[in-house]
């Protein structure tokens, strides 16, 4: 998932986000404008069609019926299918907003997604209760994430979802990724769920207000009101409990954190401020990082990460397992982080806060170069795109430990200063 395709979409809903639950306009969703599907693996390079839609189409339905999909439904779904060259153009045009995490944060955890989060669960309390116990997902881990997602179903996209996936199925530069989505939309219609009128949704293909790929939604969607399909778009306790049932089965662990904001001091061991680097609370404690508040960490052994996407300066978190349910749900790390926040904010904690200094966030150009640079003077720092992926936060680590500076892993003036002297 290097280019999440919810990351840069999920600002799309943030003016939506304003809304309360009972007036909220039609926007755009993380889904229509970035959806996750795209970023399930790194794009490949740049290429051409050069198959006829109509014969790839044909050989298609042929390898759906081997993979056990029925006659009806591949016809329901793909007679008169066409080709929809707006969604390839979508898909390889996609652009970066160059946000920091404060930037991205503000415009989507916003108080409102907050108190609509609150209600929904006030509204629904004995079923979060149920799905809780049952799955041991925490209510406020489903409802930031379902904010986040579409709203609370206020937007779940407006595209027919076959078409897409029929689109990028064909296109040469994730088409096994694609054709896996699709065979798995038809089976979803042969098993009843959906008709493919309901599918309707993102440029990408993901369905319902959790937004769920088919391959998702086939494999972790449940019939949990009983009612004989696994609807997503229309059933509150489906959606519910398929998000919680989607989120168990990726790894998480009941009963535990997430993510907690801290508080660092003015020197640290930057270079051990890393997701794959864990220290016993006790440890971080001893280096001097405190709760939010200024009280001190509990002096355990539970394994913590320094989570630091603004460098030393920036916002500060400690990480715990959990946390990688949400690096796995999106790659980005904005935008798990937002999500896992939100969940906090849901559960009472405060707004996130600045940091300790203030932080010179570079534009992407900027970071090109420095991306640029470090593959040429230190170590491959990935695809020159100006987004501080986990290749070029690496990159820039090794940078600043040889060069002496803070290994804090976030690019700076002085770093590229230094990169372009090549001392």
């Amino acid at each position: 998932m290097s280019l999440n395709t919810r990351t840069i979409a999920a600002l799309a809903l943030a003016m939506a986000a304003a809304m309360p639950l009972s007036g909220v306009v039609e926007a755009q969703t993380p889904a229509q404008a970035q959806p996750a599907a795209a970023a399930l693996a790194a794009p490949p390079p740049a290429c051409r069609n050069t198959a006829d839609f109509g014969r790839w189409l044909a050989t298609y339905r042929a390898d759906a019926a081997k993979v056990g999909v029925t006659q009806r439904t591949i016809a329901l779904a793909l007679d008169g299918m066409t080709l929809d060259d707006s969604i390839i153009r979508r898909d390889r045009g996609q652009a970066f907003f160059a946000q920091s995490f404060l930037e991205f944060q503000g415009k989507l955890a916003t108080q409102n997604r907050v108190t609509n989060a609150k209600s929904m669960l006030a509204k629904n309390r004995p079923l979060f209760d149920r799905v809780e116990k049952e799955f041991g997902v925490p209510p406020s881990v489903i409802t930031g994430l379902w904010a986040l997602e579409s709203d609370f179903g206020s937007g779940m996209g407006k595209l027919p979802v076959l078409r897409s996936l029929a689109t990028l199925a064909y296109d040469c530069r994730r088409g096994d990724m694609f054709r896996a989505e699709l065979t798995a939309a038809l089976k979803i219609i042969d098993k009843g769920d959906l008709k493919p009128s309901d599918m309707v949704g993102s440029w990408a293909g993901e369905l319902g207000q959790t937004q769920f790929l088919p391959t998702h939604y086939d494999n972790y969607a449940l019939d949990y009101d009983k009612d004989g399909r696994r609807d997503l778009f229309r059933s509150i306790p489906d959606i519910v409990a398929s998000s919680a049932n989607y989120v168990r089965a990726i790894g998480w662990k009941a009963g535990e954190p997430w993510l907690e904001e801290v508080r660092v001091p003015e020197k640290l061991p930057w270079e051990q401020a890393s997701l794959t680097i864990q220290h016993p609370r006790s440890q971080w404690a001893k280096w001097g990082v405190t709760l939010a508040n200024g009280q001190p960490l509990p002096p355990d052994a539970v394994p913590a990460s320094l989570h630091l996407l603004m460098g030393r300066n920036g916002p500060a978190f400690l990480a715990y397992r959990n946390f990688s349910i949400y690096t796995e749900w999106n790659k980005s790390l904005n935008y798990a982080t937002t999500a896992a926040y939100l969940a906090n904010r849901i559960d009472g904690a405060p707004a996130v806060g600045q940091g300790r200094a203030p932080v010179s966030v570079l534009d992407a150009a900027a970071v090109k170069e420095i991306q640029t640079l470090l593959t040429r003077r230190v170590a491959d720092a990935g695809v020159p795109d100006g987004r501080l992926g986990t290749a070029t936060r690496t990159a820039i680590r090794q940078a600043q430990i040889k060069y002496g500076l803070p290994a804090d892993a976030y690019p700076s003036i002085e770093l590229l200063e230094r990169l372009r002297a090549g001392r």
